[in-house]
């Protein structure tokens, strides 16, 4: 009955902030990775794909070099 945007939708045109951006699982690192690549995203449900330009800032306290190690944390 109605659309409700997501966070990449709303930040179109701008700034995106992750935080604690190890903490996430690493098919959504991929997933993320893929919608910056791409410049595009589906909405949860959605038929179509949007196009979005977004630049994303992370932070994380986590030792990332040592997660990629571990096959826990995306390289790239």
């Amino acid at each position: 009955v109605s659309d409700k945007k997501g966070l990449f939708e709303i930040a179109d045109g701008g700034t995106l902030f992750l935080d604690e951006i190890g903490e996430l699982d690493i098919a959504l690192q991929a997933k993320i990775l893929r919608a910056l690549q791409e410049k595009q995203i589906r909405r949860v449900g959605g038929v179509r794909e949007l196009n979005v330009d977004v630049r994303v800032v992370t932070a994380t306290n986590r030792d990332l070099l040592h997660m990629v190690g571990e096959k826990r944390s995306r390289e790239d």
